[in-house]
């Protein structure tokens, strides 16, 4: 058993997708299912039921979830305690703050060629959990959390991108008005998996004495835009960075009523070093917040 293992089970667990979780894990589909089947061998147990329509976790895979969280976690703790400090910046995130970051990073490298600034992909919840334990400096993150060991400063706030078929009746438009898109289905993950922008879309609709009238909740091994295809009447919503496939169109909203505060999260009992703080001016300055 190795820890790389544990580590794509880990992901293929939260994912339940085997697809999605190599994209996370940036190897191959093929390369992560040899790795769980090699797993599953040396403990001599099945960790996942799979069929063609879902992944799921066996009575010993989710056993198996919280030690082996807790044996990455540990990991984490070793590498945060023992690496070195100073120009090292590890910046954790998601693929949708890449363009957003990568401009930053740039620009802080730029003016400290010795800087090593490090951007880690994580889910939300690594994301968080990684600057608590050490192992990143900081994250970033869109939304809030309730963390007394954790603080929060706001970096810019983004419009969300509202996505339709190239055949919707208001695929012809440029902007909406979100009492336009009442009578459509909007299609998202459960509320579970994507909260966050349930409320917002919520809370946009709300100020117009409407609510939205929701569609089929979309697979965990589905995307959004490309369950759009199969429902060419629906809508959905896009982060600004997300690259939609061809065949959809994409509307502003209107009244900016759609929007969301995107964060950096750093530990309170640790102040970042002069990089990490130079970094966090850059993403400000990037993305058009006024500089602190």
């Amino acid at each position: 058993m190795e820890l790389r293992q544990l580590r794509y089970f880990v992901a293929v667990a939260e994912q339940l997708s085997f697809s999605r979780a190599a994209d996370r894990c940036f190897i191959s589909q093929s390369a992560i299912s040899h790795q769980i089947a090699r797993l599953e061998q040396d403990l001599g147990v099945q960790l996942f039921e799979r069929s063609t329509r879902a992944v799921t976790l066996t009575h010993p895979g989710e056993r198996l979830l919280p030690l082996a969280t807790q044996m990455l976690g540990l990991e984490s703790a070793i590498l945060a305690e023992l690496r070195p400090s100073g120009h090292r910046v590890r910046l954790a995130a998601n693929m949708s703050f890449a363009t957003a970051s990568l401009g930053a990073i740039a620009t802080v490298r730029a003016a400290n060629p010795d800087a090593e600034i490090e951007f880690v992909i994580k889910s939300f919840h690594h994301r968080v959990a990684a600057v608590r334990d050490g192992d990143c400096d900081l994250a970033l993150i869109r939304g809030n959390i309730d963390d007394p060991a954790l603080q929060l400063d706001h970096l810019w706030t983004e419009s969300l991108t509202i996505a339709t078929a190239r055949t919707h009746p208001l695929a012809g438009h440029d902007a909406v008005d979100v009492a336009d898109l009442a009578p459509f289905p909007l299609i998202l993950p459960p509320p579970r998996e994507q909260r966050l922008l349930h409320e917002v879309i919520e809370a946009a609709f709300a100020e117009r004495g409407r609510t939205p009238l929701l569609g089929p909740a979309i697979p965990p091994d589905h995307t959004a835009t490309l369950e759009l295809i199969n429902h060419p009447d629906a809508w959905t919503v896009l982060y600004p960075d997300a690259i939609p496939p061809d065949g959809l169109a994409l509307l502003r909203e209107r009244d900016r009523g759609l929007r969301i505060a995107v964060s950096a999260v750093t530990r309170r009992n640790r102040p970042l070093s002069p990089m990490g703080s130079a970094l966090i001016t850059a993403l400000r300055a990037r993305n058009g917040a006024e500089p602190r």
